[in-house]
């Protein structure tokens, strides 16, 4: 007779860890390559004067909300990542929910389509997605910065400057000329990157030495 009460294996999965972090990583370069291309394929665009937003907008909108829901997704898979590998503590527990949140909040300004056209028809809810997506990525990085200090005091550092650089950053931008906010969107676009670049790299890591840990095991037991 089988044990029913036996518990569960539960482990961390490698594979897994290395696919998510991969992806994620490939889910800002889909971004950053969006904005490129729409750049110099929108008429009359200006990188500099013209904002990410106003790319989002018109005949060519798909290709920036390729990028988006790219973008999104990639937050989605360091969600799951973060819910995979808990590495301890309330904090960590509510960066879950916050990163998920993130991720939502991308995934809708791309679907509501309420910048760069003017539009306002039923409820626009665009500024809002914006104050939201601010404060995320203010304390997301300060909430997971000691826990994942404990893979490496190098993320907990990294993290930290992020919120440092993002807090007195982000505000500025809405008193910002139209003629440079839109090369100042991209550096705030530069450092969300950055935010899921290394709790990615954290996990791809770990998942790397995980596999390593299992083949100096196997090698170990062949040889006995």
């Amino acid at each position: 007779m089988p044990d029913n009460t036996a518990r569960p294996k539960v482990q961390e999965q490698p594979g897994l860890m290395i696919f998510l972090g991969c992806y994620a990583i490939f889910g800002c370069a889909v971004f950053a390559l969006s904005i490129l291309i729409a750049d110099f394929v929108v008429p009359d665009h200006d990188w500099i004067a013209d904002t990410i937003s106003d790319l989002g907008a018109g005949k060519y909108e798909f290709i920036v909300d390729i990028g988006i829901y790219a973008f999104s997704s990639a937050l989605i898979c360091v969600a799951l990542l973060t819910a995979h590998v808990h590495l301890g503590g309330l904090r960590w527990s509510v960066s879950i929910v916050g990163l998920v949140a993130l991720g939502l909040i991308v995934f809708l300004v791309g679907a509501r389509n309420e910048y760069g056209d003017s539009d306002n028809d039923g409820v626009v809810i665009h500024r809002y997605l914006v104050y939201g997506l601010g404060f995320l990525m203010a304390s997301l990085p300060l909430l997971m910065a000691k826990a994942a200090g404990r893979a490496d005091p190098l993320y907990s550092k990294i993290l930290v400057a992020i919120s440092v650089v993002w807090v007195p950053s982000a505000p500025i931008f809405f008193f910002l000329p139209d003629a440079i906010d839109g090369v100042y969107e991209r550096y705030l676009g530069l450092i969300s990157f950055v935010f899921v670049i290394t709790l990615s790299h954290l996990f791809i890591q770990r998942g790397r030495s995980q596999k390593a840990a299992k083949r100096r095991k196997e090698a170990k037991n062949a040889s006995a």
